[in-house]
């Protein structure tokens, strides 16, 4: 049988002469297209139509088959059917109501899909009749908050959700659905908190909820008051926030499992036995691979509930068993045929148990560690679009909670210590590291490791100068909340240093190409001021007077790399160009670290030449250090420890756009996949019935 006799409902040829038979909703759905009110020959047409299996293809293609002209002659049928499809769920036939719900997705793709370059109000009109609209949009909200919020079957609001989600998701541009007008003033905000803060709806409904809040909360975000983003940013009763924190974490746990199972899947086997032959060089292609699908959806959720409601932000560090680390396989959901990675909910095994009993041998974790895992996986490879978006989205986050005092309180807390495992990229350079040597340390330890690997792994020819300055100014900000509490943390400094040093070379290596592309005196700047915050006030927040020796000891180390940094900007800033007054700040920022050099290094000639040594050693090199404190000079620099805050408007606005496009894409397309399983819902409600 063709594809075309299949959308068609075909049921046999009776002969080889006779037309095929169609099914009787086939029929229905004709009479509908057909210019005559289908009600007026038959009165119980409405009744017997939604008693029917729906065929969604079919009505769907019928929809977007429909020209100009023949709109404007069965667009009262179309208006008809969109009312007595709000009408059904208002049914106590449960069947009605399921066939109902799933008449309104086809109704509102079908038309959307024939009419795209429509304005907003002739598909209002086309649907429900623009005189007609309001009413038919309250009572459809109405009814189902109704089914949300009501004691009735999970799988109903299941496909409740389906429906919003495809409602949403109609258009590319989510800020384009004129029909979300309806959504703003009939809100369903209450119904979803409800879902998320009772343990049962959020183990079925969870996931759902947050990605539509997410969705309807980047409606028109900038244009108007929405009232989602509203509601959202003043919500403090705890177990609907505790609820959101744990689908997020539990969404981004089930992502980082998955990775960490395919990683081990490609490290066993064949695999493994041709890269110790031939060399590490096709790991990194391999995890380029796990890396790229991302759940953009659900870190949209987790940065709007961050940057909205500074009541998240406890929710953050709220502790729950380490669940990654099981090793009880979960039931994959049988509605895709195929799931990329990260890209669906996670099982309901794991929603349904949000407590699970704590083993004393497994520590504890929280949402907060779980999303630096996740943003170290994702942050590995940011060599296309889609990739780079993800890791950009992470460090805005991320830059958000270091802006939160209370963030940063618990990040520094010594009585809340974790191993957080990062994923770290393979690099011939270096050894894999060993997860049982992760020492427990204060959370914002492991966000400065994710910064470092960051900085350490990207320095390439496709260079993320938005991700670096991003990262530069999370470490800036982390180190003005300890210069301002005076929070001597225990780290491995100098592997920051080093790092930093490092990209400054990398800069000066790749001047001319870099610069074809990036401001690179920016960047520059922002990390001579590191040093410059280290150099002022490192006195007040390293650890001990030996973390200040040894920060002086590298600056003198890598001396070389700083003279060449104030040539390039010294002769740049003396020629007329579009650099020059950017190559002048990183010259005058740079004052401190030429006296460090200019004092120390004439003290460390002369002490070698004295004992006849022709290479010192570092302790030799510290002893010169300490000894020489009193007669160095440094100028004070004003607003070191000054940083401007995260604003999303302006300068985020068209990366969220473009993020909330692809993102309902995806959704779009997930809902088209696995919302409509007839037969499961309609074997449910007929035994019910």
């Amino acid at each position: 049988m063709s594809q075309v006799e299949k959308k068609a409902g075909l049921l046999r040829r009776t002969s080889s002469s006779k037309k095929p038979l169609k099914e009787k909703v086939v029929l229905m759905y004709d009479e509908i297209f057909a210019k005559e009110n289908p009600a007026k020959n038959n009165p119980r047409f409405w009744d017997e139509l939604f008693l029917m299996k729906v065929n969604l293809e079919y009505l769907e293609s019928k929809l977007e088959s429909v020209d100009g002209e023949e709109v404007q002659r069965i667009q009262d049928n179309i208006n008809s059917l969109f009312h007595h499809c709000v009408q059904a769920l208002g049914e106590e036939h449960q069947i009605k109501v399921v066939n109902a719900l799933q008449t309104l997705c086809a109704l509102f793709r079908g038309v959307h899909q024939k009419n795209k370059s429509a304005s907003g109000f002739d598909i209002i009109n086309m649907l429900m009749g623009f005189d007609k609209a309001e009413q038919r949009m309250k009572d459809l909200m109405e009814r189902l908050d109704s089914l949300l919020c009501g004691d009735g079957s999970e799988s109903l609001k299941s496909l409740c959700l389906k429906l919003l989600l495809c409602l949403v998701t109609v258009t590319d541009n989510i800020s384009q659905n004129t029909i979300l007008e309806y959504v703003m003033i009939n809100s369903i905000f209450e119904a979803i908190l409800q879902i998320l803060s009772d343990v049962s709806s959020r183990g079925q409904h969870g996931y759902d909820a947050v990605v539509l809040l997410a969705l309807l909360v980047n409606y028109r975000k900038y244009e108007s008051v929405n009232p989602y983003i509203v509601k959202l940013s003043i919500v403090d009763d705890e177990p609907t926030l505790d609820g959101m924190g744990m689908v997020v974490h539990q969404a981004l746990t089930e992502y980082n499992r998955q990775y960490k199972d395919k990683e081990e899947e490609n490290q066993g086997g064949f695999f493994s036995t041709l890269t110790s032959m031939v060399g590490s060089m096709f790991i990194a292609d391999a995890d380029e691979k796990l890396s790229v699908q991302t759940n953009e959806a659900i870190l949209l959720a987790l940065y709007e509930a961050v940057h909205l409601n500074r009541n998240f932000i406890t929710v953050l560090a709220q502790s729950h068993p380490e669940i990654d680390i099981a090793v009880t396989p979960t039931t994959p959901t049988p509605t895709t045929p195929t799931t990329p990675l990260g890209t669906t909910p996670p099982s309901l095994d794991m929603m349904n148990n949000p407590e699970l009993p704590l083993d004393p041998n497994l520590q504890t974790s929280n949402l907060l560690i779980t999303f630096l895992k996740y943003a170290s996986i994702v942050m590995q490879d940011t060599k296309d679009e889609h990739r780079l978006n993800s890791a950009r989205l992470c460090l805005i986050i991320l830059t958000c909670i270091a802006e939160d005092q209370y963030a940063d309180a618990f990040l520094h807390d010594d009585n809340m210590n974790f191993r957080v495992n990062l994923h770290r990229m393979p690099m011939r350079h270096r050894k894999k590291a060993v997860d049982k040597n992760i020492p427990s340390r204060p959370l914002v330890c492991a966000v400065l490791d994710l910064m470092v690997e960051f900085i350490v792994t990207h320095m390439m020819k496709d260079f993320p100068m938005d991700l670096y300055l991003r990262c530069v100014q999370i470490i800036h900000k982390l180190l003005c909340y300890q210069k301002k509490c005076r929070i001597r943390l225990h780290y491995t400094w100098r592997e920051l240093w080093s790092a930093l040093i490092n990209l400054l070379k990398f800069l000066l290596s790749n001047e001319t190409t870099l610069l074809a592309k990036h401001n690179i005196f920016h960047l520059a700047l922002l990390v001579v001021n590191l040093f410059n915050m280290f150099i002022t006030y490192g006195d007040t927040f390293l650890p001990t007077s030996n973390s200040y020796d040894e920060l002086y000891y590298e600056i003198v180390r890598m001396h070389q790399v700083f003279d060449n940094l104030y040539c390039m900007v010294l002769r740049v800033s003396t020629n007329t160009g579009q650099w020059k007054e950017a190559a002048s700040k990183v010259t005058h920022a740079l004052v401190n670290v030429r006296a460090i050099i200019n004092h120390f290094n004439p003290k460390i000639e002369s002490y070698a030449a004295v004992n006849h040594i022709s290479q010192l050693s570092e302790e030799q090199v510290l002893e010169v250090v300490r000894s020489n404190y009193d007669t160095l000079t440094l100028k004070l620099q004003d607003g070191l420890d000054q940083f401007e805050r995260y604003s999303e408007q302006p300068k985020e606005a068209a990366f969220f756009k473009e993020l909330v496009r692809s993102i309902s894409l995806n959704v779009r397309k997930n809902v088209s996949l696995n919302t409509l399983s007839q037969d499961v819902l309609l074997k449910e409600f007929s035994t019910i019935s």
